[in-house]
């Protein structure tokens, strides 16, 4: 564990930005190849968001893994900021190649349709996490920050109900990411209950 703390560690952000990029720099490429199938414009936007959702849960999963002795701390910002601008781009091939820019039947199908008001909700609440994602802005908001972070999960639940709502019916792979979003909820819950319950314990003896 120590050896793989320090080899992470020695990672410098850039190498994440670099892997993040790798499945954009794919899909672009099957769409020039003329390999995403009958529907490129429906294969790049589905994949622009299951890649924001993968990202998002990458990020939540570093502080578990800290638990438990593995220190990634240093890559949750680039990967939650990865997560947030496959998210964006999510959006954008929507609105541009998928609407055409046809803002008017966009905030109809916002309106009608479940799955995009979730996913638009959750864009929404990684905007906050992103705006805030300088060094600058994070030691001056302080534990705020940390307050504000709590985002993250509400956003991720989002996303998963998004994916589902689209997909209309409950395949393995849906279960997958449900099971993933609840277990990094489920642990963080856990943790900030008995964290509570430790203060409780401890604050008789401080007042005593």
């Amino acid at each position: 564990m120590d050896r793989l703390n320090a080899w992470a560690r020695r990672l410098p952000e850039g190498a994440v930005w670099c892997l993040g990029a790798i499945p954009l720099v794919l899909l672009i490429w099957g769409a020039l190849a003329n390999r995403l199938g009958p529907d490129p414009v429906k294969a790049i936007e589905h994949d622009l968001g299951l890649w924001a959702l993968r990202f998002l849960l990458a990020s939540l999963a570093i502080s578990p893994l800290r638990w438990v002795g593995l220190s990634l701390l240093k890559h949750r910002r680039p990967l939650g900021l990865i997560a947030f601008s496959y998210a964006l781009l999510h959006l954008l091939t929507w609105l541009w190649l998928d609407m055409g820019l046809r803002f008017g039947q966009a905030a109809e199908d916002l309106v009608k349709r479940p799955y995009i008001i979730a996913g638009m909700l959750g864009l929404l609440a990684l905007l906050p996490l992103a705006l805030t994602s300088t060094r600058a802005a994070i030691r001056r908001m302080g534990r705020n920050w940390q307050r504000l972070h709590r985002l993250a999960y509400a956003a991720l639940m989002l996303g998963v109900l998004h994916f589902a709502l689209l997909l209309k019916v409950w395949t393995g792979e849906v279960l997958i990411y449900i099971a993933l979003a609840g277990l990094l909820l489920g642990l963080r819950l856990a943790r900030n209950l008995r964290l509570r319950s430790q203060l409780a314990r401890q604050s008789p003896r401080v007042a005593g």
